[in-house]
């Protein structure tokens, strides 16, 4: 889709985090700029991305601190909503080559395809109806990015694209993956985010594997 060999593009990832990523688009391309404001999270992205082609700087959507025309993909991978929409498309217009493109992507989990998992997201319920657990790859800006994209003076070509698949984790690794979640613990407060990871241990013990299946979706737009 770009016109470029993929050895030959040059990328920056807006919002790269830690770089989970940013790593899988390095192993495809010439060279990737992380650009990401939060401190704990770039520190972590350089650790772990070292001897890659890689290189982090501050920034945000809004202001990525690249140069004019510098770069032939801009990818922001479950972080476009946290974006001012038109500032966000602004600033990758104008770093973008042109032809360049401009790619979103999120990776939902899909709790429905997995009864254990539906009987873990109701205990937070239990716990605290309140609580709001809305996937940013579900709903919000997604409604209509598609239709947003497409009425840019900016971009055209949109393309939407939609796969899904499973990953089996351990106890551990599935553990850690809610230690993660920062919503949620922020919302039960110290003691019911106690007492659900209670229940999730309780729940999983003995269980070999948690599999946890994923509806990946991913829209990409040409720069005008």
């Amino acid at each position: 889709m770009l016109p470029k060999p993929a050895g030959e593009i040059e990328a920056a990832d807006v919002g790269a985090g830690t770089g989970i990523w940013t790593r899988l688009v390095a192993e495809r391309v010439r060279h990737v700029t992380a650009v990401e404001p939060n401190d704990d999270m770039r520190r972590l992205g350089i650790a772990d991305s070292a001897g890659l082609r890689i290189e982090y700087r501050v920034g945000s959507g809004e202001q990525t601190g690249l140069s004019d025309a510098s770069v032939d993909m801009v990818s922001m991978a479950s972080s476009f909503h946290w974006v001012d929409f038109e500032r966000g498309l602004a600033e990758f217009h104008r770093i973008l080559r042109p032809e360049g493109r401009f790619v979103a992507l999120w990776n939902p989990r899909l709790i429905d395809a997995n009864p254990l998992l539906v009987e873990i997201e109701a205990e937070i319920t239990r716990l605290a109806p309140e609580v709001k657990r809305v996937s940013s790859g579900n709903s919000g800006i997604t409604e209509t990015l598609t239709e947003r994209l497409w009425a840019s003076r900016q971009f055209d070509d949109v393309v939407y694209l939609e796969g899904r698949h499973s990953v089996d984790q351990t106890s551990e690794q599935y553990l850690g993956v809610w230690n993660s979640v920062n919503d949620v613990r922020h919302q039960l407060g110290p003691d019911r985010w106690t007492a659900f990871m209670a229940f999730v241990e309780a729940r999983i013990a003995g269980l070999d594997v948690i599999t946890t299946t994923y509806r990946t979706r991913a829209w990409s737009a040409r720069r005008r």
